[in-house]
């Protein structure tokens, strides 16, 4: 991939980055805040300067021609409505900026659009050699194909959701797969079934996993809580992804953003300021393995699991790791270093997701032969060996990476 974006970390994003907010003041804010890179934002030079300036990217809209799926009407008319050579024209009159990490293609399209997309991939990843193209997917609460007389219009352009995924791998040649979900909106086994189709996915093609989480909020009332952020973090981590990007961070859609209208900070940036710092703390070293598997412990007697497709396991045992279990139910990621040497598991704490009553969550293992090591939100975590079990306490509604060398 050409890209400017450093892919060997854990890289945080964030939707959009209005008018009113785009002083040196907000910028420097905007990096403080833990944030890597800002999608869906014009070609607004200054902002660009500062944006450089302070180290922050963006993945820039309106460069080449948009597209969005959004109902599901404009379904398969991609090819017309944005043909190759109109790419070709855009790309003659673009003016580079180093902070321009990636070229937006679009949101969200059917997969009858994604034969077109292919091409279009293509052409932009020629003809922006310094930046790479950035296309975002429907998560699994879209539309499917019903295929009856009454449907007219879907989103997917599938019967299911896999199938949606699965067409992606096979048309669009990218090295990663993102796309959005916000689970306060939905539910809580939607967003697993979700991230087991699209992490089982990226395994078997070899992309990256990128993911859309919600630091906003869709009814006014409600502001998301700094563990709630956490959960969608965390348990996402679990499924191996390897860029988290938030929305929105000004105003994009709905309610309780990070920045009012007036460009000041709401609560929400105290706590996205927070959870991104956890993340930079426990990324450097998660991102020296990737995912092979996923495991649901501790999940018997509740709802979570409704429709995911995978069962819960009262304990764990990996090969490397054995007996895993834990006082609450946990999200087990198996992970293998990037060097092969090495195995992990980046375990998340998933018994509260709505942030009702957070408890700290003690894991339980074995692992013969090899050093083990705990790195939390804050850095090392202690790590107590009785009896041949090893035990490590994870903050309430937070993550641990568990390594044995």
């Amino acid at each position: 991939m050409n890209t400017r974006m450093n892919r060997s970390r854990l890289n945080i994003g964030v939707y959009h980055l209005k008018e009113y907010a785009r002083t040196e003041q907000h910028v420097r804010d905007l990096s403080d805040c833990g944030i890597d890179f800002v999608i869906c934002l014009d070609n607004d030079r200054p902002t660009l300067d500062l944006l450089a300036k302070y180290g922050v990217g963006a993945i820039v809209t309106g460069v080449v021609p948009g597209w969005w799926g959004g109902d599901g009407h404009n379904a398969g008319t991609m090819a017309e409505t944005n043909p190759l050579p109109r790419y070709d024209e855009c790309a003659a009159s673009f003016e580079d900026h180093p902070a321009v990490w990636g070229i937006d293609i679009g949101d969200e399209p059917s997969a009858l659009d994604f034969p077109h997309y292919g091409r279009v991939y293509d052409r932009v990843n020629t003809l922006f050699p310094k930046q790479f193209p950035y296309l975002n997917l429907y998560p699994n609460y879209a539309s499917v194909a019903e295929n009856n007389a009454q449907q007219t219009v879907n989103q997917l352009g599938t019967a299911t959701y896999a199938e949606h995924i699965e067409r992606y791998c096979q048309c669009v040649p990218a090295d990663y797969l993102c796309y959005d979900f916000y689970l306060y909106a939905i539910n809580v086994p939607k967003a697993y079934e979700n991230l087991r189709i699209v992490a089982d996915a990226c395994l078997r093609t070899g992309r990256s996993m990128w993911i859309v989480l919600q630091v906003n909020s869709n009814r006014p009332h409600e502001w998301i809580t700094e563990n709630g952020l956490r959960f969608q973090a965390y348990t996402a981590m679990a499924f191996g992804a390897e860029n988290i990007t938030w929305a929105c961070y000004t105003a994009g859609w709905w309610h309780n953003q990070v920045l009012d209208d007036k460009g000041e900070k709401t609560e929400q940036y105290g706590k996205l300021k927070n959870v991104n710092g956890e993340l930079r703390t426990i990324g450097e070293e998660y991102m020296k393995y990737r995912r092979v598997s996923t495991h649901f412990v501790g999940f018997e007697g509740t709802d979570w699991l409704t429709g995911v497709g995978q069962e819960s396991r009262s304990a764990l045992s990996t090969g490397v790791f054995a007996a895993v279990t834990a006082d609450d139910p946990i999200v087990v990621g198996e992970m293998v270093s990037r060097t092969g040497d090495s195995r992990a598991l980046m375990i998340a704490s998933a018994g509260d997701p709505y942030d009702k009553n957070p408890e700290d969550v003690t894991v339980t293992f074995r692992c013969c032969g090899r050093k083990i090591t705990a790195i939390g939100t804050a850095g090392k975590l202690p790590v107590e060996q009785c009896d041949g079990r090893y035990k490590v306490t994870i903050p309430k509604n937070g993550g641990v990476l568990i390594t044995a060398e």
